[in-house]
């Protein structure tokens, strides 16, 4: 009896030392495309990486990568608390989204209008996250929360506009790329 129910928790738990490796290569790919583009500010690949990693790898391996990155950065880029709460929400949201869409959603090519909606809509929620947290954590007062919420909406709308060309142009490639790794997995 015990045996069954292990092997049906089993599904959403990692099973083989090459499913550990994939995902830590996985994180190791989100990490050095935003060492690459760390000095252009809102370009970034992570969204449209983890969009598409979450969409077909599932929700389980999606917030594993999201909790990994979101520690692993913070020895590159130094330890920022309100950065890493921010990023252990965000990504981890993102993946439990585009993960659940994943398992509804089976055709990528008619869906990627719907992707492409629900990605731009998702990405102005870090900049939101952000203007939450960080006023929060340093204790902002009023004035200066509304400074640094004006200041970030230049960013956010630049990154709409880039997460919104990285899954028009590289969700459909990622998504094949991931799916071809996956049947690998089994």
């Amino acid at each position: 009896m015990n045996e069954k129910k292990t092997l049906k928790k089993s599904k959403y738990f990692f099973r083989s030392a090459k499913e550990c490796a994939f995902v830590a290569v996985f994180v190791g790919t989100v990490i050095a495309a935003q060492l690459a583009l760390a000095a252009l500010p809102s370009i970034e690949l992570v969204s449209v990486l983890f969009i598409s990693y979450a969409f077909v790898m599932g929700i389980a391996r999606g917030t594993l990568a999201a909790t990994a990155f979101s520690l692993l950065r913070q020895l590159i880029f130094g330890f920022y608390p309100t950065i890493l709460i921010l990023y252990l929400v965000y990504y981890n949201s993102l993946a439990l989204f585009f993960g659940f869409l994943g398992q509804h959603l089976k055709n990528t090519k008619t869906n990627l209008p719907v992707l492409l909606l629900f990605s731009c809509i998702f990405t102005p929620f870090l900049t939101l996250l952000d203007c939450v947290i960080t006023p929060l954590w340093y204790g902002y007062t009023q004035r200066a929360l509304k400074a640094y919420f004006f200041a970030a909406l230049p960013v956010c709308f630049l990154q709409i506009a880039c997460v919104a060309v990285s899954v028009l142009l590289l969700f459909p490639p990622l998504s094949k790329t991931f799916a071809w790794a996956k049947r690998k997995l089994r």
